[in-house]
């Protein structure tokens, strides 16, 4: 069972009482299934890795002591401590629930119970959601397919500084650098930053010195997979997939944003020596031979995680391969 397809033809027996839903048909494939035992495991390892983060960020909090680069997931990224706490089995995975009790959150759509299993059914994903969902995977599909360029040496958190009037870390940790060496670099290196979410940033002054001028409505155009933002946001695209992606993947998903952010962070103008960080140096060429070989090395760390994306929506979309 765990290695083939099969469709689901089951009789219905519920865990728990549950409101009616549309019968499951022969589409609704099922590629494997956990027993309780093994989802239970499966779901306390999860926690006990997510919380290696939450925990002492909420802490942090609590205690009112930012870190630039272990807080940022948790600030930028408007998911919660609890939600990446959760585990979800990715879609195509059943769990047998009549020797356990469910957590709250499988105990409603797009979650289904039937024949004593458990399983996010994409019968039950409405019309919105299915378009939500597909234009994510031809975001991720475009993402992969472009070119990819390794001389952008992070410049964009340089080009969020230019001229000194914001600093968006300044109540965290300042600048190791004077900003007329800051804006000097700017105005002398090629700016070619393909994020938007990254663009947008850019002191006003130094948006037209980018050789790219990306837009929301416009991402499908510029996204290219060595960009350090797009890799850290497949932490967003598998957060907004969820409970399709599953929480392996998102976690995945979330440690390499975590390295991700490390390199965005010592590649800047911020000085990190109060949080034990060494700067990339990208003001000087052995620093951007530095950054290129980082960022090359992260590119193919996310190449996979992207692919395992796209597959894994692929199994929820009508028409797809694997749906």
């Amino acid at each position: 069972m765990n290695t083939f397809f099969r469709a689901l033809v089951i009789s219905p027996r519920p865990c728990f009482p549950s409101p009616p839903m549309a019968p499951a048909t022969a589409t609704t494939v099922i590629t494997s299934t956990l027993s309780a035992s093994e989802w239970q495991e499966r779901a306390a390892r999860h926690r006990a890795r997510a919380e290696r983060w939450t925990v002492p960020a909420l802490r942090r909090r609590a205690a009112r002591k930012a870190h630039p680069v272990e807080d940022f997931l948790f600030t930028y990224y408007p998911f919660s401590f609890a939600k990446l706490e959760e585990w979800h089995p990715e879609a195509g995975t059943a769990l047998a629930c009549e020797a356990a009790p469910l957590p709250a959150c499988w105990k409603k759509e797009p979650y289904r119970i039937e024949g004593g299993l458990v399983f996010a059914d994409p019968l039950l994903a409405g019309a919105k959601e299915l378009a939500r969902l597909r234009w994510m995977r031809e975001l991720l599909a475009a993402t992969r397919d472009r070119a990819p360029n390794f001389a952008c040496h992070g410049l964009h958190e340089w080009a969020m500084v230019y001229r000194g009037t914001e600093v968006r870390h300044g109540m965290t940790t300042g600048l190791r650098l004077p900003q007329e060496e800051i804006d000097t670099l700017v105005e002398s290196r090629p700016i070619r930053c393909s994020h938007f979410d990254a663009f947008r940033f850019f002191h006003s002054d130094a948006l037209p010195l980018n050789r790219l001028q990306p837009t929301l409505l416009e991402r499908h155009d510029f996204e290219q997979p060595a960009c350090i933002h797009a890799n850290m946001d497949l932490y967003k695209w598998a957060f907004k997939a969820m409970p399709w992606a599953g929480s392996d993947l998102l976690m995945d998903c979330f440690e390499q944003a975590m390295e991700l952010r490390d390199l965005d962070m010592r590649a800047s103008p911020y000085d990190l020596s109060g949080f034990g960080l060494d700067p990339v140096r990208i003001e000087t060429p052995e620093g951007r031979r530095e950054y290129e070989k980082e960022q090359a090395r992260l590119a193919a760390k996310a190449a996979p995680l992207r692919e395992r994306l796209i597959a894994l929506l692929d199994r929820v979309l009508p028409g797809s391969p694997a749906a």
